[in-house]
């Protein structure tokens, strides 16, 4: 028995690079609204990573759908598309510019995976503990360079710090 409702959130797109960082923004919008900020990082990364695979590898085009679903203690991020060739995790080499991004999504969230869609098509997923146990994450990885991190050469794409919203202060005294 589900003894609180699930909340969901979907957006299609084409993954460009010049897109990806606005569903980073609307995913992270969206948790904020959710009141899940202590998650917004590990699921903007993920998200960059999922929709940089789309951008690279999907055939025939690179149309896809985000969603984002929080049902009980689990967030679940999952990005579909209409290529039905499965990802596999590999190992990068350490001077490899790209091929990481299964891996740091496996080593920031709960649990992830990958599985064909009903249509034409896989969807790639992965999850993260709600607040009450997100202590659990582990740390997000540190890169020095955006070209040579876990997006490759080329992109410029970004993971940005989202700060913690600021409460106003009144400027009455008393």
């Amino acid at each position: 028995m589900i003894s609180e409702p699930s909340r969901h959130c979907a957006v299609e797109l084409q993954a460009l690079p010049s897109r990806i960082g606005q569903v980073r923004r609307i995913i992270s919008a969206q948790l904020r609204y959710w009141h899940l900020d202590p998650l917004i990082d590990h699921a903007a990364l993920g998200v960059t990573e999922l929709l940089t695979n789309v951008h690279r590898h999907a055939q025939p085009d690179k149309s896809c759908t985000v969603e984002i679903e929080l049902l009980l203690d689990r967030l679940t991020v999952s990005v579909h598309d209409h290529d039905p060739r499965l990802p596999t995790l590999c190992d990068a080499d350490s001077s490899a510019t790209s091929g990481r991004g299964l891996a740091m999504i496996a080593a920031v969230s709960e649990s992830w995976g990958v599985r064909p869609s009903d249509d034409t098509g896989k969807v790639v997923w992965f999850t993260l503990p709600a607040p009450s146990f997100v202590s659990a994450l582990p740390p997000l990885p540190v890169y020095g360079s955006t070209t040579d991190g876990p997006f490759g050469s080329g992109l410029g794409i970004t993971v940005e710090p989202v700060a913690a919203p600021t409460r106003a202060r009144s400027a009455v005294v008393g």
